[in-house]
This record gives structure tokens, sequence and C-alpha cells, in this order.
């Protein structure tokens, strides 16, 4: 039980995109929401807590819940192999800009003009020592694109099935 109500107190600490990104049943939704507006740290709001913890109880299976958190978070390998892959491909892009044609083989609907424009900034700042500000963005791009890519693939997979 107390596994179940630490597991809620994760839900009200998160930021509400990220809660957003969580499949959860619309009463415990609606209690986190609840607790997240408590601003004081006081009774109310250790009530509200437990309450989120007895709705955690109705859940049949918590495992999907357990695992959603683990992900934004970063525990889970399968995250962390996704972004070192990310990483890896990233640092290809900058070594060499023939890698753009690998990227357009993997995903076709990339948007290629963005991409290289993005690495010739990233590679400028690296020059004059400037801070990695499009070395992040091609990270996000890539990763964006990896998730896109991924959706797409499980869209296709349904509709064949």
């Amino acid at each position: 039980m107390e596994e179940l109500q630490d597991l809620g107190e994760e839900l009200v600490e998160l930021a509400p995109d990220r809660l957003k990104k969580i499949d959860l049943p619309e009463d415990l939704r609606a209690a986190v929401r609840t607790a997240q507006r408590m601003t004081r740290h006081d009774e109310a709001r250790r009530r509200q807590l437990q309450f989120i913890g007895r709705v955690m109880r109705d859940i049949e299976d918590p495992q999907p819940i357990r695992e959603s958190l683990a992900a934004l978070r970063g525990d889970s390998a399968e995250e962390t192999g996704r972004l070192h892959r990310i990483e890896r491909l990233r640092t290809a892009l900058l070594a060499d800009e023939g890698t753009l044609h690998g990227i357009a083989e993997a995903y076709p609907t990339v948007d290629l003009q963005r991409l290289r424009s993005l690495r010739r900034a990233a590679l400028s700042e690296q020059e004059q020592g400037k801070a990695p500000r499009n070395y992040r963005a091609i990270f996000q791009f890539l990763k964006e694109l990896e998730i896109l890519g991924e959706n797409a693939t499980g869209k296709d997979q349904h509709e064949q099935g």
C-alpha cells in the first residue's frame, strides 16, 4: 500500500506535460491534479496523497504506470539505449554529412534542409566555442524523428494486422 502511495506521490511531482504522457484512469488523474494545485505541504495535502494511494489500490495492474514513470525518469534500459543510439547518430552526423542519406532512407519524411542547417550551425558553434544550442537541437530533432518513425511503424503494423 505504501508503495502505491509513493508511486502516487511521484505522479504528483511530475510536470503537467509529463503527466499527460502517462495513461491514467480519469479519477486518478483528477486526484493527482488536485494534489498538484496544493502548494502548501500540510495536512490537506497529506490526506490527498493518501486518497491517491487509495485510488491506486483500485487499479487492477499499476505496472504500466510504473513503467511509464521509469521511462520518463530514463530508468528503463530500453529508453537509455534509445538515447544512446540518438547520441551516436548525432555524432556520426556531425562527423560526416553522408550520414544524412542514411537518415533520409530510414525516415523518408525528414526535413533534410533543416537538419543540414542545424548541422552547419552546430559545427560553427563548436569552432567558435559557443554554447552548444544547435548541438542540442539536433538531438531533439533526431529524438522527435525517431518517435514519429516509431508511431508510423506501429500504425502500419496495426493496419496490416
